[in-house]
C-alpha cells in the first residue's frame, strides 16, 4: 500500500511550471497549439482574467494567442518566496501576487499568476477553477534566467542538499513521527526516469524536473501537521530548519528545468 507521501508525489506539479513548459514548446514549434491548453489544465477548468484584448474572463485556449508573439525565451517560470524574490521584476502588483501564490509566469510585457477559486453550488457541492490573472509589466523587466542557476548547477545543488537533508532527518528520528516523509525522501535519492515535460527539453532538464516535481509535493506534505499531534513545537522547528534549504533547492531546480534552452 502506498504511503500518503507517495500519493502526494503523484499529484500534478505546480501549475505555472506546466504552463511555462508547454507554452514554450508551442512557441518553439514543437507541439501544436491545440494541445497546449489541455496539457496545462489537465482535469481542471482554467480561465484567464485581464488578457490583452478581452473584457471578461476567457478560457485558457482563448487567451493563449496573446502569447503568440513571444519567443520561447521570453516565457519564464518564477517561484518566489518571502525573502527570495528571484526572477521577479521588482515591486508592484504582480510581484505581490506572485509572492502570495508562490509561483508565476513572466513573459515580455506581462506576468500571469494562478489563483485557485472554490465554488459551492446550491446543493452544497464544491468545485475549483483556476484563474490566471494577467498583470502588465514594464518592457525592461529583467528575465528570470538572470537570477537562477542552469540545469546542471541546479541538479548538483539539489542532489547535495537532498543527501544532507535526509541525513539530518535521520538524526532527528523523523521516521518515528513522520515515517511517510522519511520513506519518500529516501526513495527520491534513487534515479527516476519519469518525465512530465513536452518535447524539446534535453534529458538533464527532464530528469531534474521529474525529481524536483515529486519532491515539491513531498515538501508540501511535510509542511502539514504530523498526524495525531505526534510532533511537538520544538521538533517541528527542527524539521522546518532541516527542510528549508531543500525547499529552496527544489524551487530553483523546477525553475532551471522549465526555463532550460529548448532543442529545436
Amino acid at each position: 500500500m502506498s504511503s500518503p507521501a507517495t500519493g502526494a508525489a503523484t499529484l500534478a506539479p505546480r501549475r505555472s511550471s506546466r504552463f511555462v513548459a508547454w507554452v514554450r514548446a508551442w512557441r518553439a514549434g514543437l507541439v501544436p497549439f491545440d494541445e497546449v491548453a489541455d496539457a496545462v489544465a489537465g482535469d481542471e477548468e482554467h480561465l484567464v482574467a485581464d488578457a490583452p484584448g478581452t473584457w471578461t474572463d476567457v478560457s485558457l485556449r482563448e487567451a493563449l494567442p496573446s502569447l503568440a508573439r513571444h519567443s520561447p525565451d521570453d516565457i519564464r517560470l518564477v517561484l518566489p518566496a518571502p525573502g527570495d524574490p528571484r526572477g521577479l521584476p521588482g515591486p508592484g502588483a504582480f510581484a505581490g501576487a506572485a509572492l502570495v501564490a508562490g509561483e508565476a509566469v513572466v513573459a515580455s510585457g506581462m506576468g500571469l499568476v494562478p489563483e485557485v477559486r472554490t465554488h459551492t453550488s446550491g446543493s452544497g457541492m464544491t468545485w475549483e477553477t483556476v484563474l490566471w490573472r494577467v498583470h502588465p509589466l514594464p518592457a525592461d523587466a529583467p528575465k528570470a534566467s538572470l537570477a537562477t542557476p542552469g540545469a546542471a548547477e541546479a541538479e548538483a545543488e539539489l542532489a547535495a542538499v537532498l543527501a544532507e537533508t535526509t541525513a539530518t532527518l535521520t538524526r532527528l528520528d523523523v521516521a518515528q513521527w513522520r515515517p511517510e516523509l522519511a520513506g519518500a525522501l529516501a526513495a527520491l535519492r534513487r534515479p527516476d526516469g519519469a518525465t512530465d515535460l513536452p518535447p524539446g527539453f534535453d534529458p538533464r532538464a527532464r530528469r531534474l524536473f521529474a525529481r524536483a516535481a515529486v519532491l515539491d509535493r513531498v515538501l508540501a506534505l511535510a509542511g502539514e501537521s504530523a498526524p495525531g499531534g505526534a510532533v511537538n513545537t520544538y521538533e517541528a522547528q527542527q524539521r522546518d530548519a532541516a527542510l528549508r534549504p531543500l525547499t529552496t533547492a527544489c524551487r530553483q531546480a523546477l525553475v532551471a528545468a522549465c526555463n532550460a534552452p529548448l532543442r529545436l
